[in-house]
């Protein structure tokens, strides 16, 4: 085997990596997202947790995370919590941040 051929079977494992780890982050950021929902709408323990499964699910309607901040707006104004979708964003973000630390182990 030439080296061309290891270096390209190493990025394909590579990239292949990344994207599973990229996959597992997104999926852990939207359950956390849905536990932070969740406690603001005062979700008992079982609905917490069906409900951050449906957030894990939502994400899979469309590319990207609009499917998931809709749904998210869209529930907590049907709760009556007082939210805005900048402030969705900004829990996406921190739930982003802390999915990674999580998956990757970064302190």
């Amino acid at each position: 085997m030439t080296s061309f051929q290891d270096r390209e079977r190493a990025e394909e494992a590579k990239f292949a990596h990344d994207e599973d780890t990229l996959f597992r982050i997104q999926a852990r950021r939207n359950k956390l997202l849905g536990h932070w929902a969740a406690e603001r709408m005062g979700l008992d323990a079982a609905e917490t947790e069906a409900y951050a499964r449906s957030v894990v699910q939502a994400e899979f309607e469309e590319a990207g995370d609009e499917d998931v901040v809709r749904k998210l707006l869209g529930d907590l104004i049907s709760a009556k919590v007082d939210v805005d979708e900048p402030e969705i964003r900004a829990a996406l973000a921190a739930q982003a941040i802390e999915a990674r630390r999580q998956i990757t182990g970064e302190a």
